[in-house]
């Protein structure tokens, strides 16, 4: 969200379930201002950090960022306001939906599958009319838990196998050190790209910054 909200300045909506509004500006503060998330929330902060974060509030606030945390809405509800939001700030850059699983779907469907599936199918449907990548974040089956190579895979998309063949590209993150304490990868994350319609799939590695809920490029992680 704020890669293409602030650094490419196209309009970003993201449909947060989970998080309230002021949860996902602190994230997205924390990881632009370089700030300690927890120096935030304990009110510890320097006077660096200060610095950091007016020049961090200054860029959030000149973002093209729109935030909706309502946690009971349906895919019916998510394109109409994106469509209302598209005829009146034009073409929107991307459409960041978290997560799946809780969203509302038909009353009377068969199942929780079915409806899950109904709800992947309306997001590509969305993404097609906006013409805009729509970015549905999901969880994932406990059953990787249990295999000795937890590195996720796409048979782990939970509640419904139309998720993986209505998406267009399938990404998981993985980071070793949260299974293996004594891993020689720590501060390491794997970017995975399991399904790539259009082109190849394979594995990334980024740096993991937790005190700013960041990933960075190896080589520019400090």
């Amino acid at each position: 969200a704020a890669h293409v909200g602030i650094r490419q300045e196209l309009p970003t909506v993201v449909f947060s379930l989970e998080m309230s509004q002021i949860e996902v500006c602190q994230r997205i503060l924390c990881s632009e201002a370089r700030v300690d998330a927890t120096n935030i929330r304990n009110g510890q902060l320097t006077a660096d950090d200060w610095t950091r974060i007016n020049r961090g509030v200054g860029k959030l606030g000149d973002a093209h960022i729109w935030i909706d945390d309502n946690p009971n809405t349906t895919v019916m509800e998510i394109r109409a306001k994106a469509r209302r939001l598209k005829s009146r700030v034009g073409n929107l850059g991307v459409v960041i939906v978290d997560y799946l699983q809780l969203m509302t779907g038909r009353s009377n469907a068969e199942s929780r599958q079915v409806e899950v599936s109904e709800i992947s199918r309306g997001l590509k449907i969305m993404a097609r009319e906006l013409e805009c990548p729509v970015i549905g974040v999901s969880q994932l089956s406990r059953g990787l838990e249990s295999r000795q190579d937890k590195r996720p895979m796409l048979s782990d998309l939970r509640e419904s196998g139309s998720i993986e063949q209505d998406a267009d590209v399938v990404i998981f993150l993985y980071r070793d050190e949260y299974y293996n304490t004594d891993s020689p990868d720590i501060g390491m994350a794997e970017v995975i790209v399991a399904k790539h319609r259009n082109g190849p799939t394979g594995t990334i590695r980024l740096a993991w910054l937790p005190r700013y809920t960041r990933f960075a490029d190896m080589s520019r992680a400090s």
